[in-house]
């Protein structure tokens, strides 16, 4: 197929790359789904961008951010295999080398994950071979295509008397006259001959024809076995184990809701957040699959009794449950990266307590499954707060996609410091010795969250009718409690909202205040004050290194 045309190679290229893909899903089931190419090197690509990337990704994706890189990789990758496709065409070793080096990085990436074994290059192994034979099948193989001219064809002149015409490869040399030239009003002839050399022939219908039914049947198998591999990973996951576990009643149960906790405003953030709508922000392109009857918790570091815990033995422990409000740093002002839950777990400060920090450990890193790391205070998680081990979210047991079979919920600080998901272990160390995760790629070590405030409505694409307008939304300053919020309009005076009840200093608290609202264009802007009486600041700064500030604003037409 050496004189293809570039698309029809390059769509070459694209099929063999669906198919190594689709090869090794199907393979990464019996590996684990972080073994899968895409998942691996999209793994590798999440731990070495840069920090404003990543920021860039959350603030652009949010909660996509995971679908949009693995889009964007796949996307990378269908660029770099129709590149390889028209190499290959002129030399078949350039394209099988690219598909070997794409299969060595994705082995690579997935020897790097947490917990990696041996068995974990096998889908990038088997994805190259696959891709690799598919190339060759349609390069140099049965599925090739019959030459295809990069040019249009040139018109040929016939033979001159002193010239010989071309021969044909079945015609001996010395045929007679019945096997002379055509004439030239037979028309032009083509050439087979790489290059443009020599005369040219035609493309043959039927040849294109099977090639793209070929190219056509790669994908579509492709894509069938991929997304059966995916499914049947999901199938082998632990939906139906967290489906059996019953949770304990708990010892200390959450207080009842004030009534009008909710103000059921339209548009204004119900109190309590639905377990399918709250956030999700981590670095696992995969949901970690976590089998409760495997599981096992390890406390260790500088401790004077070290334990392991399984499932069984967390959930015999005396329980609490508590309405906790849970913040991601990388919230933007006026952003929804937050959600309120109501959380069942022990107790983060009795585990510590049996185990007895040694002095000097002023830091627990909670360590998940997938080897992300969390630096809390151990102050902070002794201090009183309900901080907690959890395995329960709004009444039933901890969602895969939150950190089954358990999670760290510590009020107070952002979750990269302290909501370790997936958690299997709790190192007691210092601030010293360890930084986590984010620590190194420039986030501050310690999180508290700061106080903030939101407008839920009305909101900038709305256009009310001059008169009562209602203006409501949320306020949050976790572990301290909010006491005041304020509203105001075009710059003037501030105007004291009215707060919803409170459940606790560990939730956010809904507001409203009314507003009579003129014709024209107007800009709202609301600030918070928590129960120290420190008043939200007004200086706008973004999520890097510790939490965003300053007030958030909305700008609307009254009609």
């Amino acid at each position: 197929m050496s004189s293809t045309t570039p698309r029809y190679a390059a769509l070459a290229g694209v099929a063999a790359a669906a198919a190594a893909i689709g090869a090794a899903e199907v393979v990464a089931v019996l590996t684990g789904p972080r073994s899968a190419p895409l998942v691996a090197v999209g793994g590798l690509v999440v731990d070495a961008a840069p920090e404003p990337v990543k920021r860039f990704g959350i603030a652009v994706f949010g909660t996509y951010d995971k679908i949009a890189l693995l889009v964007g990789t796949g996307v990378l990758l269908a660029g770099f295999a129709a590149l390889l496709g028209v190499l290959a065409v002129r030399r078949l070793v350039v394209g099988l080398a690219g598909i070997a080096a794409f299969a060595a990085l994705g082995a690579g990436a997935a020897l790097t994950r947490a917990g990696a074994d041996g068995l974990d290059v096998l889908p990038p192994l088997v994805g190259a071979l696959v891709g690799g034979v598919t190339l060759w099948a349609f390069v140099a193989g049965p599925l090739e295509l019959d030459p295809w001219p990069w040019s249009p064809p040139t018109e040929q002149r016939p033979p001159g008397p002193d010239e010989a015409g071309p021969q044909r490869a079945h015609e001996p040399a010395e045929a007679g006259p019945q096997h002379s030239p055509a004439p030239a009003a037979a028309g032009p002839q083509h050439s087979s001959a790489p290059d443009g050399a020599g005369p040219q022939r035609g493309a043959d219908p039927e040849s294109r024809r099977r090639f793209l039914t070929g190219v056509g049947a790669v994908l579509g198998v492709a894509v069938v076995g991929g997304a059966a591999g995916r499914w049947w990973a999901g199938r082998r996951g632990v939906a139906d184990a967290r489906a059996a576990i019953r949770l304990p009643a708990p010892v200390s149960a959450a207080p009842p809701l004030p009534a009008g906790v909710d103000l059921q405003v339209p548009g204004v953030a119900p109190f309590v957040t639905e377990n399918r709508r709250f956030y999700r922000i981590d670095t696992a392109l995969v949901v970690p699959q976590v089998d409760p009857q495997t599981w096992r918790l390890r406390i260790h570091g500088r401790v004077r009794n070290p334990v392991t815990l399984s499932f069984a033995d967390l959930l015999a422990r005396p329980m609490v449950e508590r309405y906790v409000t849970l913040a991601c740093v990388s919230n933007e002002v006026g952003g929804d990266l937050i959600g309120n839950a109501r959380w069942l777990g022990v107790p983060l400060r009795e585990l510590l307590d049996e185990v007895q920090p040694l002095d000097g450990a002023d830091q627990v890193v909670g360590r998940s499954v997938d080897g992300w790391t969390c630096g809390t205070p151990t102050v902070v998680l002794r201090d009183g707060r309900d901080a907690l081990l959890a395995v329960g979210m709004n009444g039933e047991p901890l969602p895969v996609a939150h950190g089954f079979p358990a999670r760290m919920v510590v009020p107070g600080l952002y979750g990269y410091v302290s909501a370790c998901k997936w958690i299997t272990e709790l190192e007691l160390t210092s601030f010293a010795d360890f930084d986590a995760y984010w620590v190194p790629r420039g986030w501050s070590a310690e999180g508290p969250v700061k106080t903030q405030s939101r407008i839920d409505t009305p909101r900038p694409r709305n256009r009310p009718a001059a008169g009562p307008v209602t203006v409501a939304g949320v306020a949050w300053a976790q572990h301290r409690g909010v006491r005041r919020v304020e509203v105001r309009v075009d710059g003037g005076p501030w105007q004291e909202a009215e707060l919803a009840p409170t459940a606790s200093v560990d939730t956010w608290v809904q507001w409203s205040w009314r507003w009579e609202a003129t014709p024209g264009e107007h800009t709202l802007q609301v600030r918070a004050t928590d129960a120290a009486g420190e008043a939200q600041t007004e200086q706008r700064r973004g999520v890097a290194p510790d939490g965003a500030t300053g007030w958030h604003s909305v700008t609307l037409t009254v009609e």
